[in-house]
């Protein structure tokens, strides 16, 4: 399991540049496709207290969460940081559920086109493994 969990060390940075969806303003104009990295980008500009906050969620707290768990599986970290990063685990699950609520919400005015591409799937799928991995660590 520990090899695994570093493992998600790889992916997560993959995970960040993967595109997350593609959205235009009408179908007939063209998909732009957007990831984690080029929206932290868009939001650097426009919104810095949002854009630190997306930043925390999305890219600081599940890695560090995972290289946290990496550090205990090899008996380099206290296992008394547990329940700090059970809470940065849980933030970055918040970050997944703001994606999919920016997904319907757009998809609901109608103007926009958007489509969810893999690496919404991969970044999902990077957070529920880590948490899946730090459950199993809490219960063994």
């Amino acid at each position: 399991m520990k090899w695994l969990n570093l493992f998600l060390l790889v992916l997560f940075p993959v995970s960040w540049f993967a595109p997350l969806m593609r959205a235009g303003l009408l179908p007939i104009f063209g998909l732009d496709e957007i990831s984690v990295i080029t929206g932290l980008q868009s939001l650097w500009g426009s919104d810095v207290a949002l854009a630190l906050l997306v930043t925390f969620m999305a890219v600081f707290a599940p890695w560090a969460k995972t290289l946290g768990m990496a550090l205990m599986d090899f008996g380099l970290l206290s296992p008394r940081v547990q329940p700090a990063l059970h809470v940065l685990g849980k933030l970055a699950m918040a970050d997944v559920f703001l994606i999919a609520l920016y997904i319907v919400i757009v998809k609901g005015i109608g103007l926009a086109t958007v489509e969810v591409a893999w690496g919404l799937y991969l970044f999902t799928g990077c957070i529920l493994l880590s948490l899946a991995l730090s459950l199993r660590q809490r219960s063994g």
